[in-house]
């Protein structure tokens, strides 16, 4: 059985060499893995990824103009990735999965978790202006299952985007919850870097960080990014990080 995963690149804020290396580890942890791409510039991707064009949405004219009315940044295009008719011969579950990641494990398991569900991971934190039931880094979805996920922003983007706080994670966390379809993966199964991964003071300044048996996916949200946590991370006795050598071998295996 095939695992679908897909993967979102645009704009400039990150190269190539992060789909590749996602790529990479999908299929070195998760042999029946298919790797896509949706992106504006294919560019340095490895030939064996499937690459699909970063669509221009008939809504995207009054998403970023809500967007930018309410004084929201993110861009929101991941909502192109729940299309319907995205990969027309998708078959099952789609694993969606943001660039900036590290996969440490089978991911196989996630695209048959909760049959008919959207499964996200908890999130870590919430606040009231950005409320959300789930971490948008990793989703599964069944896109003919759950077509509502583009069909509402779709038809009115600026109450879907009320709705959502402009941000994603809470659009497709409440909006599953909404309609009943929320599950959240394993918290071991999806890791924070700085949450699970780092030490505590005064051991984070002494020994490297650790990598939870049972994680398939490391996060990195906020500092440190992937490669400051691979080159050991300054930031004060309480948040620093020794230098990383698992990190290095899962995010660069054999692309190093």
């Amino acid at each position: 059985m095939t695992t679908t995963c897909i993967c979102l690149k645009f704009g400039t804020r990150y190269g190539p060499e992060y789909v590749n290396r996602l790529a990479a580890a999908l299929v070195r942890h998760t042999p029946d893995a298919r790797v896509l791409c949706m992106t504006d510039d294919r560019t340095g991707l490895l030939p064996w990824i499937e690459v699909l064009a970063l669509p221009v949405e008939p809504f995207h004219d009054r998403m970023f103009a809500h967007m930018a009315r309410m004084g929201w940044k993110a861009p929101m295009q991941k909502i192109s990735l729940f299309r319907p008719d995205l990969i027309p011969d998708l078959d099952g579950a789609l694993i969606v999965l943001d660039i900036d990641i590290v996969i440490t494990g089978d991911v196989s398991p996630m695209a048959r978790f909760a049959p008919g569900k959207v499964a996200m991971r908890k999130e870590w934190h919430s606040t009231p202006t950005r409320p959300s039931l789930g971490h948008g880094s990793v989703e599964k979805i069944e896109p003919q299952t759950h077509a509502w996920l583009y069909e509402d922003m779709a038809r009115d983007p600026e109450a879907a985007l009320t709705f959502g706080h402009g941000s994603e994670q809470s659009y497709t966390s409440l909006l599953a919850d909404k309609h009943g379809a929320l599950a959240h993966f394993p918290d071991e199964w999806i890791v924070s870097f700085k949450r699970d991964c780092r030490p505590p003071r005064p051991l984070n300044l002494l020994v490297q960080p650790r990598l939870p048996e049972a994680a398939k996916v490391v996060c990195f949200h906020g500092r440190p990014k992937i490669e400051e946590a691979i080159a050991g991370y300054r930031a004060g006795p309480l948040h620093s990080t020794r230098p990383c050598d698992w990190l290095r071998k899962a995010w660069m295996g054999d692309l190093a």
